[in-house]
Protein backbone atom coordinates (compact mmCIF):
# COMPACT_ATOMS: atom_id res chain seq x y z
CA UNK A 1 0.00 0.00 0.00
CA UNK A 2 2.45 2.73 -1.53
CA UNK A 3 -0.45 5.18 -0.93
CA UNK A 4 -0.46 4.91 2.81
CA UNK A 5 2.94 4.02 3.73
CA UNK A 6 4.01 6.79 5.81
CA UNK A 7 1.17 5.73 7.95
CA UNK A 8 1.37 1.94 8.01
CA UNK A 9 5.73 1.77 8.03
CA UNK A 10 5.08 3.68 11.57
CA UNK A 11 2.31 1.66 13.25
CA UNK A 12 0.62 4.64 14.18
CA UNK A 13 -2.96 5.10 13.96
CA UNK A 14 -4.50 7.51 11.07
CA UNK A 15 -6.76 8.72 13.46
CA UNK A 16 -6.76 9.30 17.25
CA UNK A 17 -8.05 7.75 19.97
CA UNK A 18 -11.26 10.32 21.20
CA UNK A 19 -12.20 10.63 17.70
CA UNK A 20 -12.83 6.94 17.15
CA UNK A 21 -14.51 7.01 20.14
CA UNK A 22 -16.63 9.44 19.21
CA UNK A 23 -17.51 9.75 15.59
CA UNK A 24 -17.18 5.98 14.50
CA UNK A 25 -20.61 4.68 13.24
CA UNK A 26 -19.04 0.93 13.76
CA UNK A 27 -15.74 -1.04 15.19
CA UNK A 28 -14.14 -3.63 13.46
CA UNK A 29 -11.32 -4.70 16.14
CA UNK A 30 -9.28 -7.81 14.77
CA UNK A 31 -6.05 -9.11 16.50
CA UNK A 32 -6.71 -6.95 19.27
CA UNK A 33 -7.49 -7.51 22.76
CA UNK A 34 -7.99 -4.48 23.58
CA UNK A 35 -9.65 -4.65 26.70
CA UNK A 36 -6.67 -6.12 27.97
CA UNK A 37 -3.78 -4.70 26.32
CA UNK A 38 -4.87 -1.05 25.72
CA UNK A 39 -7.57 -0.60 28.99
CA UNK A 40 -8.16 2.83 28.28
CA UNK A 41 -8.94 3.04 25.11
CA UNK A 42 -10.76 -0.57 25.29
CA UNK A 43 -12.79 1.32 27.98
CA UNK A 44 -13.60 4.29 25.48
CA UNK A 45 -14.75 1.75 23.18
CA UNK A 46 -17.12 -0.30 25.21
CA UNK A 47 -18.79 3.46 26.37
CA UNK A 48 -19.26 4.21 22.39
CA UNK A 49 -21.09 0.79 21.96
CA UNK A 50 -22.68 1.20 25.33
CA UNK A 51 -24.36 4.79 25.57
CA UNK A 52 -24.30 5.73 21.78
CA UNK A 53 -25.31 2.08 20.26
CA UNK A 54 -22.16 1.92 18.05
CA UNK A 55 -21.67 -0.97 16.70
CA UNK A 56 -18.66 -3.43 17.38
CA UNK A 57 -17.42 -6.63 15.01
CA UNK A 58 -14.65 -8.44 17.07
CA UNK A 59 -12.79 -10.91 14.53
CA UNK A 60 -10.54 -13.37 17.18
CA UNK A 61 -10.32 -16.56 17.63
CA UNK A 62 -10.68 -16.37 21.27
CA UNK A 63 -13.91 -14.94 22.87
CA UNK A 64 -11.64 -12.23 24.71
CA UNK A 65 -13.62 -9.60 26.74
CA UNK A 66 -14.51 -6.74 24.62
CA UNK A 67 -16.33 -9.98 22.49
CA UNK A 68 -19.22 -9.25 25.51
CA UNK A 69 -19.97 -5.83 24.22
CA UNK A 70 -19.64 -7.00 20.41
CA UNK A 71 -23.11 -6.96 17.96
CA UNK A 72 -21.29 -10.08 16.19
CA UNK A 73 -18.20 -11.78 17.00
CA UNK A 74 -16.15 -13.68 14.58
CA UNK A 75 -14.18 -16.74 15.72
CA UNK A 76 -11.68 -17.02 12.75
CA UNK A 77 -8.69 -19.95 12.36
CA UNK A 78 -5.28 -18.42 13.43
CA UNK A 79 -3.62 -17.14 10.17
CA UNK A 80 -6.41 -16.78 8.16
CA UNK A 81 -7.22 -12.81 8.49
CA UNK A 82 -6.60 -12.37 4.53
CA UNK A 83 -9.07 -14.79 3.80
CA UNK A 84 -11.59 -13.45 6.15
CA UNK A 85 -10.73 -9.55 5.21
CA UNK A 86 -10.99 -10.76 1.39
CA UNK A 87 -14.34 -12.73 1.96
CA UNK A 88 -15.78 -9.37 3.77
CA UNK A 89 -14.55 -7.68 0.49
CA UNK A 90 -16.29 -9.78 -2.10
CA UNK A 91 -19.61 -9.52 0.07
CA UNK A 92 -19.16 -5.68 -0.01
CA UNK A 93 -18.91 -5.79 -3.99
CA UNK A 94 -21.36 -8.35 -4.54
CA UNK A 95 -24.02 -6.32 -2.34
CA UNK A 96 -22.50 -3.24 -4.11
CA UNK A 97 -21.82 -1.21 -0.63
CA UNK A 98 -18.55 -0.57 -1.78
CA UNK A 99 -17.75 3.70 -2.22
CA UNK A 100 -17.95 4.11 -5.42
CA UNK A 101 -17.14 8.49 -5.28
CA UNK A 102 -13.98 7.91 -3.07
CA UNK A 103 -12.73 4.88 -4.79
CA UNK A 104 -12.83 7.18 -8.54
CA UNK A 105 -11.25 10.10 -6.76
CA UNK A 106 -8.92 8.69 -4.43
CA UNK A 107 -7.50 5.49 -5.61
CA UNK A 108 -6.13 3.48 -8.24
CA UNK A 109 -5.77 -0.32 -9.33
CA UNK A 110 -9.38 -1.87 -8.34
CA UNK A 111 -9.60 -3.92 -11.08
CA UNK A 112 -6.86 -5.99 -10.40
CA UNK A 113 -7.58 -5.84 -6.62
CA UNK A 114 -11.02 -6.91 -7.59
CA UNK A 115 -9.92 -9.76 -9.41
CA UNK A 116 -8.02 -11.56 -6.82
CA UNK A 117 -11.29 -10.75 -4.14
CA UNK A 118 -13.67 -11.97 -6.26
CA UNK A 119 -11.47 -15.37 -5.92
CA UNK A 120 -12.93 -15.48 -2.10
CA UNK A 121 -16.35 -16.12 -2.36
CA UNK A 122 -18.23 -16.86 1.35
CA UNK A 123 -18.52 -20.67 0.77
CA UNK A 124 -14.88 -21.16 0.10
CA UNK A 125 -13.67 -18.14 2.65
CA UNK A 126 -16.03 -20.21 5.12
CA UNK A 127 -13.75 -23.65 4.52
CA UNK A 128 -10.82 -21.70 5.40
CA UNK A 129 -11.61 -19.75 7.75
CA UNK A 130 -13.89 -21.74 9.77
CA UNK A 131 -16.35 -18.80 10.29
CA UNK A 132 -19.79 -19.67 9.12
CA UNK A 133 -21.24 -18.16 6.01
CA UNK A 134 -24.31 -16.40 7.20
CA UNK A 135 -21.63 -14.36 9.78
CA UNK A 136 -19.63 -13.38 6.71
CA UNK A 137 -22.65 -11.53 5.40
CA UNK A 138 -23.64 -10.38 8.84
CA UNK A 139 -20.21 -8.99 9.70
CA UNK A 140 -20.00 -7.12 5.75
CA UNK A 141 -23.15 -5.24 6.36
CA UNK A 142 -22.73 -4.16 9.85
CA UNK A 143 -18.71 -2.74 8.64
CA UNK A 144 -20.42 -1.27 4.81
CA UNK A 145 -24.29 0.35 6.21
CA UNK A 146 -22.39 1.70 9.14
CA UNK A 147 -20.03 4.97 8.43
CA UNK A 148 -18.03 5.65 8.96
CA UNK A 149 -16.38 2.09 10.73
CA UNK A 150 -13.07 2.36 12.63
CA UNK A 151 -10.81 -0.77 11.78
CA UNK A 152 -8.63 -1.50 14.83
CA UNK A 153 -6.09 -3.90 15.18
CA UNK A 154 -2.61 -4.64 16.94
CA UNK A 155 -0.53 -7.74 17.19
CA UNK A 156 -2.48 -10.11 16.59
CA UNK A 157 -2.84 -9.26 13.01
CA UNK A 158 1.05 -7.92 12.31
CA UNK A 159 2.91 -11.05 14.03
CA UNK A 160 2.55 -13.21 11.41
CA UNK A 161 4.43 -14.68 8.14
CA UNK A 162 1.59 -12.51 6.28
CA UNK A 163 1.38 -9.51 8.79
CA UNK A 164 2.34 -6.53 6.45
CA UNK A 165 -0.13 -8.30 3.64
CA UNK A 166 -3.12 -8.32 6.70
CA UNK A 167 -2.51 -4.71 7.15
CA UNK A 168 -2.54 -4.08 3.10
CA UNK A 169 -5.23 -6.01 2.91
CA UNK A 170 -7.01 -3.93 5.75
CA UNK A 171 -5.99 -0.68 3.88
CA UNK A 172 -7.90 -2.55 0.88
CA UNK A 173 -10.73 -2.92 2.89
CA UNK A 174 -10.71 0.72 4.23
CA UNK A 175 -10.31 2.66 1.07
CA UNK A 176 -13.12 0.29 -0.75
CA UNK A 177 -15.78 1.67 1.98
CA UNK A 178 -14.28 4.94 1.60
CA UNK A 179 -13.41 5.14 5.50
CA UNK A 180 -9.80 7.13 5.02
CA UNK A 181 -9.19 10.52 5.88
CA UNK A 182 -12.68 11.30 7.87
CA UNK A 183 -13.72 11.17 11.39
CA UNK A 184 -14.29 8.12 13.22
CA UNK A 185 -12.71 5.76 10.78
CA UNK A 186 -8.98 5.35 9.30
CA UNK A 187 -6.93 2.47 9.79
CA UNK A 188 -5.73 1.91 13.66
CA UNK A 189 -3.03 -0.24 14.57
CA UNK A 190 -2.42 0.05 18.23
CA UNK A 191 1.23 -0.08 19.56
CA UNK A 192 2.51 -2.33 22.13
CA UNK A 193 4.55 0.33 24.53
CA UNK A 194 4.60 3.68 25.52
CA UNK A 195 7.13 4.98 23.15
CA UNK A 196 7.48 2.18 20.60
CA UNK A 197 6.12 5.30 18.36
CA UNK A 198 8.77 7.74 19.41
CA UNK A 199 11.10 5.23 18.59
CA UNK A 200 9.99 4.53 15.09
CA UNK A 201 9.66 8.15 14.29
CA UNK A 202 13.18 8.73 15.51
CA UNK A 203 15.12 6.34 12.94
CA UNK A 204 14.65 3.08 15.34
CA UNK A 205 14.65 1.03 12.22
CA UNK A 206 17.31 -0.43 10.27
CA UNK A 207 15.87 1.31 6.88
CA UNK A 208 14.92 4.82 7.62
CA UNK A 209 16.52 7.93 8.97
CA UNK A 210 14.16 10.02 11.58
CA UNK A 211 10.81 10.83 9.91
CA UNK A 212 11.14 7.51 8.09
CA UNK A 213 13.35 8.99 5.29
CA UNK A 214 14.51 6.11 3.22
CA UNK A 215 18.47 5.40 4.28
CA UNK A 216 18.89 4.36 0.28
CA UNK A 217 17.43 7.37 -0.55
CA UNK A 218 20.84 9.84 -1.67
CA UNK A 219 18.75 12.80 -0.91
CA UNK A 220 18.19 11.85 2.70
CA UNK A 221 21.66 10.34 3.19
CA UNK A 222 23.03 14.07 2.31
CA UNK A 223 21.01 16.17 4.49
CA UNK A 224 21.69 13.89 7.49
CA UNK A 225 25.62 13.78 6.45
CA UNK A 226 25.53 17.89 6.31
CA UNK A 227 24.05 17.84 9.74
CA UNK A 228 26.13 15.22 11.49
CA UNK A 229 29.16 15.88 9.87
CA UNK A 230 29.22 12.03 9.30
CA UNK A 231 29.79 9.83 5.56
CA UNK A 232 26.39 7.32 5.78
CA UNK A 233 25.85 4.46 4.64
CA UNK A 234 22.71 3.79 1.86
CA UNK A 235 23.09 0.14 3.39
CA UNK A 236 20.17 -1.20 4.77
CA UNK A 237 20.66 -2.78 8.29
CA UNK A 238 19.39 -5.83 9.92
CA UNK A 239 16.19 -6.10 12.20
CA UNK A 240 16.40 -7.42 16.21
CA UNK A 241 15.29 -10.75 15.02
CA UNK A 242 17.90 -11.03 12.36
CA UNK A 243 20.22 -9.57 14.24
CA UNK A 244 20.55 -12.23 17.28
CA UNK A 245 21.05 -15.41 14.94
CA UNK A 246 23.45 -13.83 12.90
CA UNK A 247 25.53 -14.21 16.19
CA UNK A 248 25.80 -17.90 15.15
CA UNK A 249 26.63 -16.94 11.38
CA UNK A 250 29.59 -15.02 12.45
CA UNK A 251 28.10 -11.67 11.13
CA UNK A 252 27.38 -10.09 14.92
CA UNK A 253 30.33 -10.00 17.36
CA UNK A 254 28.91 -7.32 20.16
CA UNK A 255 25.23 -6.15 21.10
CA UNK A 256 24.33 -3.00 23.00
CA UNK A 257 20.50 -3.82 23.95
CA UNK A 258 18.79 -0.87 25.49
CA UNK A 259 15.58 -2.12 27.44
CA UNK A 260 14.78 -5.30 25.61
CA UNK A 261 14.96 -8.69 26.83
CA UNK A 262 15.04 -11.02 24.20
CA UNK A 263 15.57 -14.50 25.97
CA UNK A 264 11.97 -13.85 27.10
CA UNK A 265 10.77 -11.71 23.98
CA UNK A 266 11.92 -13.10 21.00
CA UNK A 267 10.49 -16.52 19.42
CA UNK A 268 12.33 -19.78 19.85
CA UNK A 269 14.26 -19.06 23.59
CA UNK A 270 16.13 -22.16 22.98
CA UNK A 271 18.07 -20.35 20.13
CA UNK A 272 18.44 -17.15 21.71
CA UNK A 273 20.23 -18.70 24.81
CA UNK A 274 22.89 -20.33 22.19
CA UNK A 275 23.20 -17.21 20.35
CA UNK A 276 24.12 -15.04 23.78
CA UNK A 277 26.15 -17.81 25.00
CA UNK A 278 28.94 -17.10 21.74
CA UNK A 279 28.28 -13.73 21.56
CA UNK A 280 32.02 -11.43 22.18
CA UNK A 281 30.75 -9.08 23.83
CA UNK A 282 27.19 -8.12 25.21
CA UNK A 283 26.00 -4.71 26.70
CA UNK A 284 22.75 -4.30 28.27
CA UNK A 285 21.44 -1.24 29.92
CA UNK A 286 18.47 -1.90 31.60
CA UNK A 287 16.57 -0.49 34.89
CA UNK A 288 16.05 -4.02 36.55
CA UNK A 289 18.25 -7.43 36.27
CA UNK A 290 16.60 -9.59 33.52
CA UNK A 291 16.75 -13.03 32.13
CA UNK A 292 19.13 -11.37 29.62
CA UNK A 293 21.19 -9.71 32.07
CA UNK A 294 23.07 -13.13 33.17
CA UNK A 295 24.77 -13.07 29.81
CA UNK A 296 26.30 -9.59 29.69
CA UNK A 297 29.64 -8.88 30.04
CA UNK A 298 28.53 -4.90 31.00
CA UNK A 299 25.32 -3.91 32.77
CA UNK A 300 24.52 -0.07 32.50
CA UNK A 301 21.89 1.29 34.75
CA UNK A 302 19.52 3.60 32.91
CA UNK A 303 16.60 5.03 34.66
CA UNK A 304 12.37 4.53 35.09
CA UNK A 305 10.11 6.66 33.28
CA UNK A 306 9.74 8.30 36.98
CA UNK A 307 13.33 9.56 36.94
CA UNK A 308 13.81 11.28 33.39
CA UNK A 309 11.92 14.06 31.53
CA UNK A 310 11.75 14.00 27.56
CA UNK A 311 8.88 13.05 25.25
CA UNK A 312 6.89 10.03 24.63
CA UNK A 313 4.99 9.93 21.15
CA UNK A 314 1.87 7.48 21.79
CA UNK A 315 0.05 4.94 19.23
CA UNK A 316 -1.85 8.19 17.80
CA UNK A 317 1.25 10.11 17.30
CA UNK A 318 0.60 12.68 20.09
CA UNK A 319 3.53 13.62 21.42
CA UNK A 320 3.82 14.23 25.51
CA UNK A 321 5.60 15.87 27.58
CA UNK A 322 6.83 13.43 30.95
CA UNK A 323 9.12 15.58 33.98
CA UNK A 324 11.19 13.99 36.12
CA UNK A 325 9.55 13.04 39.88
CA UNK A 326 12.64 12.23 41.50
CA UNK A 327 15.53 12.01 41.04
CA UNK A 328 17.58 9.38 39.76
CA UNK A 329 18.48 6.39 42.03
CA UNK A 330 21.65 5.12 42.43
CA UNK A 331 24.57 5.30 39.92
CA UNK A 332 21.80 5.27 37.46
CA UNK A 333 21.58 7.72 34.48
CA UNK A 334 19.19 8.95 31.78
CA UNK A 335 19.62 6.70 28.97
CA UNK A 336 19.71 9.70 26.52
CA UNK A 337 23.08 10.82 28.90
CA UNK A 338 24.57 6.99 28.57
CA UNK A 339 24.34 6.74 25.11
CA UNK A 340 26.36 10.54 24.53
CA UNK A 341 28.69 9.10 26.57
CA UNK A 342 29.49 5.98 25.17
CA UNK A 343 29.02 7.45 21.65
CA UNK A 344 31.90 10.04 23.00
CA UNK A 345 34.29 7.29 23.99
CA UNK A 346 33.74 5.09 20.28
CA UNK A 347 34.81 8.59 18.99
CA UNK A 348 37.96 8.76 21.00
CA UNK A 349 38.83 5.06 20.31
CA UNK A 350 38.21 5.24 17.07
CA UNK A 351 39.99 8.98 16.07
CA UNK A 352 36.93 9.03 14.40
CA UNK A 353 36.82 12.94 15.18
CA UNK A 354 33.80 15.03 13.28
CA UNK A 355 33.74 18.47 11.61
CA UNK A 356 32.40 20.98 13.71
CA UNK A 357 30.97 23.26 11.49
CA UNK A 358 28.15 20.32 11.11
CA UNK A 359 25.58 21.76 13.02
CA UNK A 360 24.88 18.82 15.06
CA UNK A 361 27.92 16.97 14.93
CA UNK A 362 29.01 16.54 18.61
CA UNK A 363 27.09 14.68 21.58
CA UNK A 364 27.53 17.67 24.48
CA UNK A 365 23.92 18.08 24.56
CA UNK A 366 23.15 19.83 28.25
CA UNK A 367 19.60 18.66 28.41
CA UNK A 368 17.04 16.75 26.41
CA UNK A 369 15.38 20.18 24.84
CA UNK A 370 18.78 20.46 23.29
CA UNK A 371 17.87 16.76 22.10
CA UNK A 372 14.22 18.37 20.69
CA UNK A 373 15.72 21.04 18.75
CA UNK A 374 17.74 18.96 16.32
CA UNK A 375 14.57 16.60 16.49
CA UNK A 376 13.20 19.84 14.76
CA UNK A 377 15.94 20.95 12.64
CA UNK A 378 15.96 16.80 11.03
CA UNK A 379 13.06 15.39 11.06
CA UNK A 380 10.05 17.29 9.19
CA UNK A 381 7.02 15.67 10.75
CA UNK A 382 8.23 16.80 14.52
CA UNK A 383 9.54 20.40 12.68
CA UNK A 384 7.20 22.51 15.01
CA UNK A 385 6.76 20.20 17.87
CA UNK A 386 8.90 21.86 20.98
CA UNK A 387 9.03 21.68 24.33
CA UNK A 388 7.73 24.65 24.99
CA UNK A 389 4.27 24.57 23.42
CA UNK A 390 3.82 21.47 24.90
CA UNK A 391 4.49 22.67 28.53
CA UNK A 392 1.58 25.10 27.29
CA UNK A 393 -0.62 22.30 27.32
CA UNK A 394 -1.12 22.20 23.28
CA UNK A 395 -2.17 18.98 21.95
CA UNK A 396 0.28 18.10 18.72
CA UNK A 397 0.41 14.73 16.91
CA UNK A 398 2.73 14.69 14.14
CA UNK A 399 3.13 15.38 11.35
CA UNK A 400 3.06 18.95 12.96
CA UNK A 401 6.34 20.80 10.31
CA UNK A 402 6.42 24.17 11.71
CA UNK A 403 5.84 26.26 15.06
CA UNK A 404 2.37 27.78 13.54
CA UNK A 405 0.39 24.55 12.45
CA UNK A 406 -1.69 22.69 15.01
CA UNK A 407 -1.26 18.99 14.21
CA UNK A 408 -2.56 16.42 12.98
CA UNK A 409 -5.18 14.18 14.25
CA UNK A 410 -6.86 13.06 10.80
CA UNK A 411 -4.11 11.76 8.47
CA UNK A 412 -5.01 11.50 4.22
CA UNK A 413 -7.56 14.09 4.72
CA UNK A 414 -7.16 15.22 1.43
CA UNK A 415 -4.83 12.89 -0.43
CA UNK A 416 -2.17 10.22 0.57
CA UNK A 417 1.31 10.22 0.31
CA UNK A 418 1.62 9.11 -3.17
CA UNK A 419 -1.20 10.71 -4.00
CA UNK A 420 -3.91 8.46 -5.41
CA UNK A 421 -4.18 5.40 -2.67
CA UNK A 422 -3.36 2.04 -4.43
CA UNK A 423 -5.30 -1.14 -4.28
CA UNK A 424 -3.44 -3.95 -3.86
CA UNK A 425 -4.49 -7.45 -4.35
CA UNK A 426 -3.76 -9.75 -1.45
CA UNK A 427 -3.81 -13.46 -1.32
CA UNK A 428 -4.34 -15.74 1.88
CA UNK A 429 -0.85 -17.27 2.35
CA UNK A 430 -0.77 -20.14 5.23
CA UNK A 431 0.76 -20.30 8.43
CA UNK A 432 4.11 -21.30 8.39
CA UNK A 433 3.46 -24.70 10.54
CA UNK A 434 0.31 -26.31 10.64
CA UNK A 435 -1.13 -29.00 12.76
CA UNK A 436 -0.03 -32.43 12.07
CA UNK A 437 -0.77 -35.87 13.81
CA UNK A 438 2.50 -35.42 15.82
CA UNK A 439 1.54 -31.56 16.81
CA UNK A 440 -2.25 -31.81 16.35
CA UNK A 441 -3.03 -28.26 18.00
CA UNK A 442 -2.41 -25.02 17.59
CA UNK A 443 -0.67 -22.26 19.76
CA UNK A 444 -1.12 -19.10 19.55
CA UNK A 445 0.51 -16.56 22.14
CA UNK A 446 0.24 -13.04 23.98
CA UNK A 447 -0.11 -11.33 27.23
CA UNK A 448 -2.54 -11.11 30.10
CA UNK A 449 -4.25 -7.68 31.53
CA UNK A 450 -1.87 -8.50 34.52
CA UNK A 451 1.35 -8.48 33.65
CA UNK A 452 3.77 -6.54 30.70
CA UNK A 453 6.08 -8.32 27.96
CA UNK A 454 8.93 -10.39 30.01
CA UNK A 455 7.47 -9.35 33.60
CA UNK A 456 10.30 -7.99 34.77
CA UNK A 457 8.35 -4.92 36.34
CA UNK A 458 4.75 -6.91 36.76
CA UNK A 459 6.67 -9.66 38.51
CA UNK A 460 7.88 -7.62 41.70
CA UNK A 461 4.40 -5.89 41.92
CA UNK A 462 2.83 -8.32 45.16
CA UNK A 463 -0.43 -7.57 44.23
CA UNK A 464 -0.66 -8.26 40.67
CA UNK A 465 1.57 -11.30 41.28
CA UNK A 466 -1.39 -12.26 44.27
CA UNK A 467 -3.88 -12.11 40.95
CA UNK A 468 -2.08 -13.46 38.29
CA UNK A 469 1.24 -15.71 39.70
CA UNK A 470 1.82 -18.01 37.67
CA UNK A 471 1.73 -19.25 33.94
CA UNK A 472 -1.24 -20.57 32.76
CA UNK A 473 -2.02 -22.34 29.49
CA UNK A 474 -5.95 -21.86 28.33
CA UNK A 475 -7.50 -25.19 26.79
CA UNK A 476 -10.93 -25.49 25.79
CA UNK A 477 -13.51 -27.60 28.02
CA UNK A 478 -13.34 -30.31 24.74
CA UNK A 479 -9.81 -30.89 24.70
CA UNK A 480 -9.45 -31.03 28.51
CA UNK A 481 -12.16 -33.57 28.64
CA UNK A 482 -9.97 -35.26 25.93
CA UNK A 483 -7.06 -35.08 28.47
CA UNK A 484 -8.54 -36.39 31.23
CA UNK A 485 -7.91 -32.45 32.74
CA UNK A 486 -10.46 -32.12 35.68
CA UNK A 487 -10.86 -29.04 36.64
CA UNK A 488 -7.06 -27.73 37.16
CA UNK A 489 -3.66 -30.15 35.95
CA UNK A 490 -0.49 -29.62 34.73
CA UNK A 491 0.28 -30.09 31.27
CA UNK A 492 2.87 -29.86 28.89
CA UNK A 493 2.63 -28.05 25.87
CA UNK A 494 5.50 -29.32 23.47
CA UNK A 495 6.66 -27.88 19.74
CA UNK A 496 9.42 -28.96 17.63
CA UNK A 497 11.64 -26.56 19.84
CA UNK A 498 11.37 -27.18 23.20
CA UNK A 499 8.14 -27.30 26.13
CA UNK A 500 6.65 -26.03 28.99
CA UNK A 501 4.71 -27.44 32.20
CA UNK A 502 2.01 -24.96 33.41
CA UNK A 503 -1.35 -25.13 34.92
CA UNK A 504 -4.61 -25.50 32.38
CA UNK A 505 -6.94 -23.15 33.14
CA UNK A 506 -10.13 -24.90 31.29
CA UNK A 507 -11.72 -22.13 29.75
CA UNK A 508 -14.14 -21.84 26.55
CA UNK A 509 -11.95 -18.28 25.71
CA UNK A 510 -10.15 -20.69 23.39
CA UNK A 511 -11.85 -23.11 20.93
CA UNK A 512 -11.18 -26.73 20.45
CA UNK A 513 -7.88 -27.27 18.81
CA UNK A 514 -6.20 -24.33 20.13
CA UNK A 515 -4.33 -23.50 23.36
CA UNK A 516 -3.51 -19.97 24.18
CA UNK A 517 -0.08 -19.27 26.58
CA UNK A 518 2.12 -16.01 27.51
CA UNK A 519 5.35 -15.24 27.67
CA UNK A 520 5.58 -13.53 31.48
CA UNK A 521 7.07 -16.28 33.35
CA UNK A 522 10.88 -17.24 32.58
CA UNK A 523 10.26 -20.97 34.16
CA UNK A 524 7.25 -21.33 31.46
CA UNK A 525 7.54 -19.17 28.56
CA UNK A 526 5.24 -19.40 25.61
CA UNK A 527 8.53 -18.46 23.86
CA UNK A 528 10.08 -21.45 24.51
CA UNK A 529 7.33 -23.18 21.86
CA UNK A 530 7.43 -20.28 18.86
CA UNK A 531 9.60 -20.33 15.50
CA UNK A 532 11.00 -17.87 14.46
CA UNK A 533 9.67 -17.86 11.14
CA UNK A 534 9.50 -14.16 9.70
CA UNK A 535 7.45 -12.07 7.53
CA UNK A 536 9.73 -10.97 4.72
CA UNK A 537 8.97 -7.57 4.62
CA UNK A 538 8.96 -6.95 8.00
CA UNK A 539 10.73 -9.58 9.64
CA UNK A 540 8.03 -9.81 12.27
CA UNK A 541 8.34 -13.21 14.01
CA UNK A 542 5.10 -15.50 13.47
CA UNK A 543 4.20 -15.66 17.66
CA UNK A 544 0.48 -16.05 16.66
CA UNK A 545 0.77 -19.41 15.25
CA UNK A 546 2.54 -23.17 16.07
CA UNK A 547 1.61 -26.36 15.90
CA UNK A 548 1.90 -28.25 19.58
CA UNK A 549 0.98 -31.29 21.22
CA UNK A 550 -0.75 -31.38 24.69
CA UNK A 551 -0.18 -33.66 27.39
CA UNK A 552 -1.18 -34.08 30.96
CA UNK A 553 1.33 -34.30 33.91
CA UNK A 554 -0.45 -34.42 36.55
Amino acid sequence: MAGLAASFGSGAMSNSMDDVAKNAKAFFIIGSNTTEQHPVFGTMLRRAVRFRGAKLVVADPRKIDITEFATLHLRQKPGTDIALINGLMYIILEKDWADKQFIEERTEGLEEFKATVMQYPPTLVSEITGVPVSQLYEAAEIIARNKPTAVIWAMGITQHISGVRNVMDLANLQMLLGNMGVPGGGVNPLRGQNNVQGACDMGGLPNVYPSYQPVTSEEARKKFDDAWGLTSSTKVGLTATEIIPGILEDKIHALYILGEDPVMSDPDTHHIRKCLEAIDFLVLQEIFPSETAAYADVLLPGVSFAEKTGTFTNTERRVQMVHKAIEPLGDSRPDWWITAEVAKRVLIGTNNRVPREAPFSGWEYRDTNEIMSEINAVTPSYGGITHQRLEKGERLQWPCPSADHPGTPVLHTKQFTRGKGKFAPIDHVPPAEEPTDDYPMVLSTGRVLYHWHGGQMTRRAKGLMEVYGEALVELSPNDAEKLGVNGKGIVRVTSRRGSIEAQAWVTDRVPPGMVYANFHFPEASANELTLAALDPVSKIPEYKVAAVKVELVG
